[in-house]
């Protein structure tokens, strides 16, 4: 019974110890991975399970090793925040694998990263042909951040607006006018009426009108050429 009383009481222990551990730095542990977290977790859970369960070595040493642990982490987060020399050795660094789409082998030679792993990584981000990428970094967490070639990223809601708004744009169409399209346009209601009074038509008499990139009005009249 003493046996298992003492198991139980250095597993609740264990369990706090790694969970303060946890709360302090287990943001950037979960996160990031870089290196010097990445041991710590791995050792601080070694620690940890040995005090719970490996009654033949005291229970102080545990506590020791355990706070020591704690106490080197603590101290390379400081150093590694105030300066990036120093992070750079501790947390290590990312590594640029595709720069303005030049695949960097020896990078990847050097990290052991193979174009196999790189693949896989890439269709991960729905891109099938590693001619699509313009820039790709390895991350401290192992994720892979990837940037399109120009020609290859969608198009987003606001350069399709701003297509639209600098024209050529359809206004009117067999007699009728095309409000959605003005909305989107540079030009209001008010323009396109003005200019229609210009050339001494209404909306009706036009089969055809539209907006040029250079703000000049072109119609085509019902039987007439276009003006």
């Amino acid at each position: 019974m003493q046996g298992s009383l003492e198991i139980i009481i250095r597993t609740f222990t264990s369990f706090l110890l790694l969970w303060i551990f946890i709360s302090l730095i287990g943001k950037q542990a979960i996160a990031h991975r870089s290196n010097h977290l990445y041991i710590a977790s791995i050792t601080m859970g070694t620690i940890g399970g040995n005090l719970a369960f490996n009654i033949k070595i005291k229970f102080l040493y545990f506590i020791i090793a355990l706070i020591l642990m704690g106490a080197i982490v603590y101290i390379l987060n400081i150093l590694a925040a105030r300066n990036s020399n120093y992070r750079k050795w501790i947390a290590g660094a990312p590594s640029v694998l595709i720069k303005d789409g030049k695949l960097h082998e020896n990078t990847m030679k050097k990290i052991d990263y193979s174009l196999d792993t790189l693949m896989q990584d890439l269709r991960g981000k729905d891109i099938f042909d590693v001619e699509e990428v313009d820039f790709a970094i390895l991350e401290l967490n192992g994720t892979l951040s990837v940037k399109k070639k120009s020609q290859f990223q969608p198009l987003s809601r606001q350069y399709l607006d701003g297509v639209l708004r600098s024209g050529p744009i359809e206004l009117i169409m067999d007699g009728v006018m095309l409000p959605e399209n003005l909305a989107m346009s540079r030009f209001s209601e008010e323009w396109l009426m003005a200019e229609l009074k210009k050339k001494k038509l209404s909306v009706s008499d036009i089969s055809y009108a539209v907006a040029g990139s250079k703000g000049n009005l072109y119609v085509e009249r019902y039987g007439k050429d276009s003006e």
